[in-house]
């Protein structure tokens, strides 16, 4: 196993490497993707849960084909630069904890914007399952949401982005930078945007304390997982 200080002691990439990806996933990514192609799904599918989920796959792909062509093969470099790499079987004990920890912020969050915006948890994504509620749109939400998210997400922008901003600012704002970056692309869902960034800072301190994207996958995908479960039966 790599050692974790000299892992990120240094960082493979320059700004160019940066500002390419930055540029694909906060423009061309969201103008194309989320706007363009999105609107073309949502006319042919007539359905936002089948749509999102095709859109969310697509994005997948882009993320993780532009990180390699970008920032890993041109620097003959593996995926193990960005974090997929195995921890320490004694990090389990705090997986669990943050896990807990990342549900009982979620919903002190959801309190207390309800108390004070009156703002929900409930957003397109949501509704469409529980209008459209059966086995199938149950796992093809919770395959999205519990799996293949977390899977590319992590990977960007905690096993790149916060690694290359940890080298550049330090932890703290890589802590805080990288999570803030992971609460604007879930722009449009703006009532679930402090939640995003608390759990951006949950995932990016279990990579900085690991070198492994893997624990913040779990949490990540257990916490989104919980969710998916919870919205099916309020329906």
């Amino acid at each position: 196993m790599l050692n974790r200080e000299s892992y990120f002691r240094e960082v493979p990439w320059s700004w160019r490497h940066f500002v390419s990806l930055m540029l694909i996933v906060l423009v061309l990514v969201p103008y194309f993707v989320e706007y363009h192609l999105k609107n073309y799904v949502n006319e042919n599918f007539q359905n936002e849960l089948y749509s999102g989920t095709f859109i969310g796959l697509v994005m997948a792909f882009i993320f993780l084909i532009s990180l390699y062509f970008v920032a890993i093969r041109p620097l003959q470099l593996t995926w193990v630069d960005v974090g997929v790499r195995s921890f320490p079987k004694g990090y389990w004990r705090s997986i669990i904890g943050w896990t807990l920890a990342v549900i009982l912020l979620s919903i002190i969050i959801v309190i207390i914007m309800d108390l004070l915006i009156h703002v929900g948890t409930e957003n397109s994504k949501t509704e469409s399952l529980q209008s459209q509620l059966n086995i199938v749109t149950f796992l093809i939400g919770f395959i999205s949401a519990a799996i293949v998210s977390p899977i590319y997400e992590e990977i960007f922008y905690r096993g790149f982005v916060y690694r290359f901003l940890r080298y550049k600012y330090g932890i703290p704002a890589g802590l805080i930078i990288s999570s803030t970056i992971f609460m604007i692309v879930h722009i449009p869902t703006y009532n679930t945007l402090p939640i995003n960034l608390v759990t951006g800072l949950v995932f990016a301190w279990t990579y900085e304390k690991t070198g492994s994207i893997w624990p913040g996958v779990i949490i990540h995908g257990t916490f989104n997982g919980i969710a998916i479960v919870l919205t099916a039966i309020s329906s």
